[in-house]
């Protein structure tokens, strides 16, 4: 008799914190039992680089960078089921507080003006990723199909989406689990 197939999840962390994914693997010893269900494509348990075809994809964080960009639209491409996990991934969090300032006055205050080891010089270097004008969250980019708001979601909170989608049930998270700070 064939083992049930396990379901692939990918999960990436882009401008936030990983505090989401330690929330995540706060499940304790149910993550043995999530284990049996599933299997990880990307991870930062993995720390694989790319995302294969995958049934669901997490992301926590929102978008500050070329390269969120990059691996939010990958994610969205190969994920069947793609959430918006935390805070910041909703709606910007922590690291859109410097929408409120202009990119190019940041830059001038942070490494012109402020005296610092390499003052006047401002990062230019190829391999760093072009900022964006302001942080994004994810669904501004592409379609998100589930948010689980927190900052971070409870682990409960990651248990319950977890196993309703892998028993083909819609997510609904009671009042208990839905955290908005």
């Amino acid at each position: 008799m064939n083992a049930p197939r396990k379901f692939k999840v990918a999960t990436a962390s882009l401008a936030g914190c990983f505090g989401c994914h330690t929330s995540f693997v706060d499940i304790d010893e149910r993550f043995f039992d999530l284990i049996e269900r599933i299997e990880f494509d990307r991870s930062p348990l993995t720390d694989i680089k790319h995302c294969d075809p995958c049934d669901i994809g997490l992301l926590e964080g929102g978008i500050c960078n070329a390269e969120n960009v990059e691996v939010l639209r990958e994610f969205r491409e190969n994920c069947k089921i793609l959430v918006a996990m935390g805070a910041c991934a909703i709606n910007g969090g922590l690291p859109a507080e410097r929408n409120r300032i202009n990119l190019a006055e940041l830059f001038e205050e942070v490494y012109v003006t402020e005296e610092t080891v390499d003052a006047g010089l401002i990062p230019n270097d190829p391999e760093l990723p072009l900022l964006l004008d302001k942080v994004y969250p994810l669904h501004e980019v592409v379609q998100i199909d589930y948010f689980l708001p927190g900052c971070p979601p409870p682990a409960d909170a990651f248990w319950k989406l977890l196993t309703d989608l892998l028993d083909g049930r819609t997510p609904r998270l009671g009042f208990g689990l839905m955290h908005y700070d």
